[in-house]
């Protein structure tokens, strides 16, 4: 019996929408009672009611986004949904919640991205007057964004296929904080950004990403205006990735590329605005200069590294510490002396004021929770305050402070429990639950670990696992991904195997991402060659994958400066971050790489570890009890029949 209106909706028993013969079985073309989403939905309407925090690890296949949106949307709360991507957020707005409005006709629902993503219209109409465009691609591109600037509604950067990602007139007119005047702009009733929140403010439900969450988070409490209207209750989506994203948030961060955005937009606003200033450019000048000295002082290589000899490197290198201070002050300075000036000379002020102030709290600062690091990355070089424990900041401004939040991934548990994830996060209280997958892994899928290659750790592994990957990509006729947990390990395989075998081969670097997915899923036989960003949020559903090889247990690199400092941390405190924190970690590591193996129920295929420390190391088990139920094997010939039947 189907669930005629919004009305009966709200007080059916939700049986009547997930069950057998129910709302779902009428309307959805891909329905399947499962019994796993009906339990979820009803754990989340409970939560909802009884206003506590719900942890769920709900399974490849469960239908959970189904399973927590119609209870959220029937309660009658203001709820906020935070997924891991903007690509999961499209979904859910484009996709699943249309769906549902036949059964919600009055719910209101609110997309909400970062501020870059959105266009400024006075930047765009400033552009016109003065002549700052660069290069054909600015100038052809340019009457096309005012034609789209005319008729769009929300202004939102992903209705522009056209746009390239590297576009360089994007960056010139999107709405990010640093340059908005708010207010006090001409455009401030029409602003994307201001319609945006406006929005918002009259929705039931409000879909963001883990980064918008946590950098309204973070801003709360502080002057600067919250992101997201006050709500009643949250949704994590993939929660797997909210305590590497919550770190990011609540952290300082200064860079070569944060001074350079300063100078370029001084020089970008002098010109939009017709100030003319020989003392404001001659200290931007300074400014590049004294940065360019100061940050060549740090290795030229990529690297991540610890800094806590910043004592000794500022006895050393003060001087040139000094004068970037020194330099911004001026900057600070010329720009104040600037007569009737504007909202956008003000807003540069300030932001030499927090790059001042930011630089001077990494290079001097002293608190013991945090971990003091710097990292190069290609050109960039990044001066790093993280904290090394967020699970206080977490308890304190969010599990005490919303009564519901509710947790769910397909990998949140360790060992049958979820005792990692709620100290990692600072939950106290919750209610838990664990649901197996809908699918049929014994049938579906075979967990090949073989035990004659060496530990991987050896100087003879990559040969050896080399080997190993051309035989199984020949039992599985290619069709895999091969993940690695270093680009060293991944290129020396990637030139072992590609020479052996006929199969399409692609490596990640050699194009986009998102382009080598398009082609690994539209070319036979293809095996895509990848590191840690294709462990998760990958989806390739069908026989196109059907094997997915993983080089090692992906134990973090325990040199990372914030994992050292994490692992100090937890051993100083009397624990054993090998087992506490190391293991745990790596286990959701591993069930998200395997998980881009089985996605439907017709799916088949080979996991492959090559790394036999899960059979023959005592902390092995906790790997195998946190798996799925795979039919398991070490011999190569099983694999073969697998693959043959």
């Amino acid at each position: 019996m189907a669930v005629a209106n919004n009305k009966q909706a709200e007080k059916a028993p939700l049986e009547r929408v997930f069950g057998p013969g129910g709302w779902l079985a009428h309307r959805h073309p891909n329905y399947e009672y499962r019994p796993g989403q009906l339990e979820m939905a009803e754990s989340v309407e409970a939560a909802s009611e009884n206003r506590q925090h719900l942890i769920v690890e709900a399974g490849t296949g469960t239908g959970k986004t189904l399973a927590y949106l119609v209870p959220i949307m029937r309660s009658g709360r203001r709820v906020v949904i935070s997924t891991g991507t903007k690509n999961l957020q499209e979904q859910l707005f484009f996709k699943d919640i249309p769906f549902l409005r036949k059964l919600f006709p009055d719910v209101r629902v609110a997309l909400m991205k970062g501020r870059q993503n959105y266009l400024c219209r006075q930047k765009l109409y400033d552009i016109e007057k003065q002549p700052v465009l660069s290069g054909l691609d600015e100038v052809s591109q340019y009457p096309r964004l005012r034609e789209w600037e005319a008729k769009t509604e929300v202004g939102d950067r992903a209705e522009l296929p056209w746009l390239p990602d590297s576009s360089e007139l994007w960056t010139k007119v999107d709405a990010r904080r640093d340059t908005c005047t708010g207010q006090k702009c001409p455009q401030f009733e029409r602003c994307f950004i201001t319609l945006m929140h406006q929005r918002a403010a009259a929705s039931d439900l409000i879909i963001v990403n883990h980064h918008l969450f946590f950098a309204d988070l973070a801003l709360r409490g502080t002057e600067v205006a919250s992101l997201l209207p006050d709500y009643e209750a949250l949704v994590f989506d993939e929660a797997h990735d909210i305590e590497d994203v919550a770190t990011q948030y609540f952290g300082l961060q200064v860079s070569n590329y944060r001074v350079e955005e300063l100078a370029r937009d001084t020089e970008a606003t002098l010109k939009l605005k017709g100030l003319k200033s020989d003392e404001v450019l001659h200290a931007v000048a300074e400014l590049r200069r004294r940065a360019d000295l100061f940050f060549e002082l740090f290795p030229n290589a990529e690297t991540r590294s610890n800094f806590d000899h910043r004592e000794a490197f500022l006895k050393t290198h003060g001087s040139a510490y000094d004068s970037l201070l020194n330099a911004l002050v001026r900057l600070e300075t010329e720009l104040g002396r600037l007569k009737d000036r504007p909202e956008e000379v003000n807003n540069l002020m300030r932001r030499g004021v927090e790059l001042r102030q930011g630089l001077q709290a990494v290079m001097e600062g002293k608190d013991r929770g945090m971990v003091y690091w710097w990292e190069r990355r290609g050109r960039g070089v990044f001066l790093e305050a993280t904290p090394i424990d967020v699970a206080p900041i977490l308890r304190q401004r969010l599990f005490e402070s919303v009564d519901t939040v509710i947790l769910t991934s397909a990998t949140l548990a360790v060992g049958g429990n979820f005792d990692f994830l709620k100290r990692r996060l600072g939950i106290e209280n919750a209610k838990e639950r664990i649901l197996d997958s809908h699918f049929d892994y014994p049938r579906q899928a075979m967990l090949y670990t073989p035990l004659h290659l060496p530990d991987p750790r050896e100087p003879t592994f990559a040969r050896l696992a080399s080997e190993e990957v051309v035989q199984l990509l020949k039992a599985t006729r290619g069709r895999a991904f091969v993940l690695f947990t270093s680009h060293q390990q991944m290129r020396e395989v990637f030139e072992r195997v590609h020479s052996q075998l006929r199969y399409p081969m692609l490596i990640q670097g050699s194009m986009p991402r998102t382009e080598m997915l398009e082609r690994f899923r539209n070319t036979p036989h293809a095996v895509l060659f990848g590191t840690s960003s294709f462990w998760q949020g990958v989806d390739v559903q069908g026989e196109q994958l059907s094997a997915v090889v993983i080089d090692r247990l992906p134990f973090a690199v325990p040199s990372d400066p914030i994992i050292a400092a994490r692992i100090q941390q937890i051993n100083e405190e009397g624990g054993n971050a090998f087992m506490d924190y190391q293991v745990p970690q790596a286990v959701l590591a591993l069930k998200q790489g395997f998980g881009r193996l089985i996605r439907s129920q017709t799916d088949r295929g080979v996991l492959a570890i090559l790394d036999h420390r899960m059979m023959r190391k005592r902390y092995g088990k906790t790997f195998l009890e946190s798996l799925p139920r795979y039919r398991m094997t070490n011999r190569l010939d099983d694999v073969k029949g697998f693959m043959r039947d």
